[in-house]
């Protein structure tokens, strides 16, 4: 069977990787990618094969809506020939459109409502499998077909983060003492759900730099170059990809200004503050629920340094923990199944 995952943005990688190398000892897995953010940087970190396919438009919704049928039709072009058998993605609004034109079934997974490109990729899904959570009637305005949804246990994170656990706590053990450490992930500035503010992160930087290290975590060398300005002098600015299980040993506090690292120090029981400047998706608000950060859009260098003084560094949250294993057997069962029904389908054809 020949698998297709299409990691459009850097989160991803992490979601997948464990999932993809399991797969890969009985399957062909066909991984294709853009270059947005730190996606590439990880998948070379993981040593995944890839191809790159299209590019990112930018947030600009006219540059969006030209690119997007260019990029259904380049992965088109590119698969047609792969005859794959079942298309698997996160976020990736292209993928269940190109595996509709490739007649073959997709499995979209997605936990932002507030994605408008979850409307073409719900009507084009096969299955679409979402946090247990996420509200029914915000999918109904999307267009998602309640048959088609699939709610998976707890949240996405969980589905990877269970496998690090214990060698995350080897290291937080082995961690050298010294001057605490904070890491910062700056906003998402080219997203098309993202309608906050930009380098309003700024001055929390400079009040912060010369009481604690700080790490910033842009989304790629152009938003790095901004933090590259003489103010920020003393800040460490990683502008290459980085591993979570290097991130979350060393990190002190974190500060979020995104989705998805944000709940992932959350679920590892790391300090987290977020400072999402537009509206909670409804997966945040389930981890505010449940205790699991704090939501702070004002955030001042001096409460970020008082909350560091207060704060102490929890246990993993074990019960998101184990739901997210639950999840990647279903979400792994839900893929097997797809292309299994696709090879009969193509084995029965070939006896006519």
């Amino acid at each position: 069977m020949k698998i297709w995952f299409d990691l459009s943005n850097s989160p991803h990688i992490n979601m997948f990787a464990a999932m993809i190398r399991e797969l890969q000892r009985e399957h062909e897995v066909v991984i294709t990618c853009r270059p947005l953010a730190n996606t590439v940087d990880l998948l070379e970190l993981h040593k995944l094969p890839y191809t790159v396919v299209g590019e990112h438009y930018g947030k600009k919704l006219s540059a969006k809506v030209f690119g997007y049928p260019v990029r259904v039709w380049q992965l088109r072009r590119f698969l047609k020939p792969q005859r794959i058998d079942v298309a698997v993605s996160q976020s990736s609004f292209h993928s269940p459109v190109v595996a509709r034109l490739l007649g073959v079934p997709s499995i979209y997974m997605n936990d932002n409502e507030h994605a408008a490109g979850n409307i073409p990729a719900f009507l084009a899904a096969t299955t679409i499998m979402v946090p247990e959570f996420l509200s029914a009637e915000k999918l109904r305005k999307q267009w998602a077909n309640p048959r088609k949804v699939v709610n998976y246990p707890g949240v996405k994170e969980g589905m990877y983060l269970w496998e690090l656990q214990e060698r995350l706590a080897q290291r937080q053990r082995a961690r050298d003492a010294g001057r605490r450490r904070v890491y910062v992930r700056p906003e998402p500035w080219t997203a098309q759900y993202y309608q906050g503010a930009s380098n309003f992160l700024d001055e929390l930087l400079l009040g912060m730099k010369h009481a604690v290290d700080v790490t910033l975590l842009p989304r790629g060398k152009a938003q790095a170059e901004h933090y590259r300005d003489a103010r920020f002098e003393g800040i460490r600015i990683v502008d290459t990809a980085l591993d979570i299980a290097d991130i979350a040993p060393d990190c002190d506090l974190f500060i979020g200004a995104g989705g998805t690292m944000t709940r992932e120090m959350a679920v590892l029981g790391i300090p987290t503050i977020s400072v999402y400047q537009d509206e909670l998706l409804d997966v945040d608000r389930y981890l505010l629920s449940c205790g699991a950060f704090e939501h702070r859009p004002a955030l001042t260098a001096a409460e970020a340094l008082a909350l560091l003084d207060a704060a102490t560094r929890r246990p993993p949250n074990f019960d998101l923990l184990a739901k997210g294993r639950q999840a990647y057997e279903l979400i792994k069962q839900h893929i097997v199944s797809a292309g299994q029904r696709t090879d009969t389908s193509l084995a029965w054809k070939g006896t006519q």
